[in-house]
């Protein structure tokens, strides 16, 4: 094989891993509000925050026994019940910093895959809502 060809074959192989596509999972979200100590996952620990105020408490779908603790996932808010809910082409990234049936504020709506921190709710919504329907991955 020629060097071009060598060089052409490695670019080639470059190219389809930072193309890799991935799907995200579908689910729902809804908000909660302070206060949001303690969590069950670092207890009253305020640096368990992002000063971003982008965090989130997992719901039963996500908390793996408490795995998902630390875990950073792309949420996206893809529907509402009312038109003109979600933000268009907003993506945040959240960090998990409690488990949802035992937050200390109970959430807009039960049972939801994720319960976002109101900055974050506010950053994939345009107007109020209990809960939305969301495109989200782990990172």
């Amino acid at each position: 094989m020629q060097t071009h060809q060598r060089q052409l074959v490695s670019y080639l192989l470059i190219l389809s891993q930072l193309f890799c596509f991935s799907h995200a999972d579908v689910g729902t979200a809804s908000q909660y509000n302070p206060p949001y100590l303690p969590t069950a996952c670092y207890g009253d620990d305020q640096t368990q925050f992002p000063s971003s105020n982008l965090f989130a408490a997992a719901g039963d779908g996500i908390w793996d026994n408490g795995a998902s603790c630390g875990r950073q996932y792309l949420v996206r808010c893809i529907s509402a019940s009312q038109p003109g809910t979600c933000a268009p082409d907003q993506t945040i990234q959240v960090k998990i910093v409690d488990y949802a049936p035992t937050a200390l504020s109970s959430p807009s709506s039960q049972s939801t895959t994720i319960v976002l921190s109101e900055t974050a709710f506010g950053g994939i919504t345009n107007i109020a809502a209990d809960s939305i329907n969301i495109e989200f991955q782990q990172v």
